[in-house]
């Protein structure tokens, strides 16, 4: 695998990029040639990263976004983004809803192939996030704060014994019932067609699972259908209960509970054969449901074992290699205020959010403290690692403003938030005005994001095109005076970065997409006829900026 690395590379590092996957995947007597494919005019351009002035930004660093599995394969994406990135992030695919099973089960093998491959390459990885509000583990954490089994008695509950009785006033929805001497005893009588509630009068537990036991007989072979408080209660013979012909009085022990919304609790006969059925007692009770809520303390007892279960499974396979890491990712919700008029915290009902068991004002803390913990238990050192606190749509005022709210509470309370890493969402504009108001949105992003003093970190760093119209031009369709504009842009954007973000600050900027997707945001093209991978003058303008042209 080295061998084939080091080729793969030495295609790239030349400038010869658009190679195939089946060439990129070849054998050790594979030399590097100039590809016919290769078009004109950015073929001697080196990679991306060597234009960085380290000299004058020490700080700055270059990411990309990958797949695990598509950097695994080893083929042009990873190619790619090991020879032009200092680092490489993968998104979702390393947080604990990708690893961590229902049964709470760690599965780290592809994380540990790729941690491998990097530390065996010299690269680096920039984690995912550790915590969020989604992709997370939840089937495990709902199993482990599902409620507890407790024991409980069968609780005796209504009965009738119709021997004792000589009319009947239970409720006949259907038909004629009625009681009758029979058998040398009085009895209820259902006749024919009739549905009957052969008890009923008592109100029900929704949770608790009910034992209904009747006593019948009938002259005939009676089939009939069996319904517990609005819930058909499935029968042995094809959903149906069966009283033989000429037998002793059978015994039928039924058990269900009542259906959702329902209050009221009885037991209805549905007969739907031609001859009567005949009931001589019935008794209901019912055996309360075995499970208790957590408590409020259990809950938060069992949830910071669950945390500190995922940080110490993923830092073991870490092993100190990833250094920085998202720490929360998208904890801001904009449609919940705060009474100071920022925005709040994302809550849940239905989910188990970290937030709403540890505390707004704890959240930050509590993490960081499990993560760092477990990375120096784990062969890291304190003083490498770094955490940022991943958040987009920054570029509205009120959502900064609230981000940096939240980070002096979580700083206060001793978290370690070390930078922000702030998602973009940018597009080009043909028309001049709208294109002037996406420039000072971003030169305002920029200076408050520096104003916070923390690490700054930009990410999902790809450019929508749209025409004077405001429709998107997708990457099938852009022409060339077009592709440049754009080009421009992102030049631009690097620009503004370093000049408006300190080099003390400067944490980087991380390529959302390397080759365009339906949207002409690579910094290569993809070939329609041979898939091949060409580089486009968004490349070159990442050259450009990075070396200070």
């Amino acid at each position: 695998m080295k061998k084939l690395l080091r080729n793969g590379l030495l295609v790239l590092a030349v400038g010869v990029f658009a190679v195939s996957c089946a060439d990129y995947n070849v054998t050790d007597d594979f030399t590097a040639e100039p590809d016919p494919t290769f078009v004109e005019p950015y073929k001697d351009l080196a990679p991306v990263k060597t234009y960085i002035d380290r000299s004058k930004y020490p700080n700055m660093s270059l990411g990309a976004t990958l797949k695990v599995t598509d950097f695994n394969k080893q083929e042009l994406a990873h190619a790619a983004a090991v020879t032009n990135f200092d680092n490489l992030a993968f998104g979702t695919t390393l947080m604990s809803g990708a690893i961590v099973s229902a049964k709470g089960v760690m599965n780290f093998l592809d994380m540990k192939d790729l941690l491998d491959h990097v530390e065996e390459i010299g690269g680096e990885v920039f984690g995912s996030p550790i915590v969020a509000n989604t992709n997370q583990a939840d089937s495990w954490l709902n199993l482990l704060t599902a409620p507890i089994e407790v024991p409980v008695d069968y609780v005796e509950g209504k009965s009738v014994n119709f021997n004792t009785l000589t009319t009947f006033d239970g409720t006949i929805e259907k038909g004629k019932a009625s009681i009758v001497n029979y058998d040398d005893q009085n009895v209820l009588k259902i006749d024919a067609s009739s549905n009957v509630r052969i008890i009923e009068g008592f109100e029900v537990d929704p949770l608790a699972t009910y034992t209904t036991t009747f006593w019948a007989k009938a002259d005939k072979k009676a089939t009939f259908s069996v319904f517990f408080s609005g819930n058909e209660v499935e029968g042995p013979t094809s959903g149906k209960y069966t009283v033989d012909a000429g037998g002793n009085w059978k015994k039928f022990v039924i058990e269900s509970k009542a259906a959702e919304g329902e209050t009221e609790g009885y037991l209805r006969i549905e007969n739907t054969r031609a001859t009567a059925v005949y009931i001589q007692k019935v008794e209901v009770g019912y055996t309360p449901d075995n499970h208790r809520p957590q408590t409020a303390a259990e809950v938060k007892d069992t949830i910071n074992h669950a945390l500190n279960a995922w940080c110490d499974g993923l830092m073991k396979i870490n092993e100190g290699r990833i250094k920085s890491f998202d720490l929360i990712d998208e904890a801001l919700d904009t449609k919940a205020e705060l009474e100071n008029g920022l925005f709040d915290l994302k809550h849940s009902t239905d989910k188990i959010f970290w937030q709403d068991v540890f505390g707004s004002e704890n959240y930050a803390p509590v993490v960081s403290k499990a993560a760092s913990a477990a990375y120096v238990k784990h062969g890291g050192k304190a003083e490498d690692l770094k955490f940022f606190i991943g958040e987009s749509g920054l570029e509205n005022t009120k959502k900064m403003e609230s981000l940096i709210y939240w980070i002096n509470i979580w700083d206060a309370n001793g978290a370690k938030i070390d930078g922000i890493n702030a998602k973009l969402n940018l597009t080009f504009s043909e028309d001049d005005a709208k294109q002037e108001a996406n420039r000072a949105s971003l030169e305002q992003l920029l200076e408050k994001l520096a104003s916070t003093g923390k690490m700054i970190r930009l990410s999902n760093f790809d450019i929508k095109y749209q025409d004077a119209t405001g429709a998107n031009v997708g990457a099938d369709g852009i022409k060339k005076e077009q592709r440049q504009k754009l080009a421009d842009y992102y030049g631009y954007v690097i620009k503004s970065y370093l000049t408006k973000i300190p080099q003390n600050q400067q944490a980087g900027i991380c390529k959302g997409n390397l080759a365009d997707t339906s949207d002409p945001v690579g910094l290569w093209a993809v070939d329609s006829k041979s898939k091949d991978w060409v580089r486009t003058a968004t490349y070159k303008a990442f050259c450009d900026a990075l070396s200070g042209k």
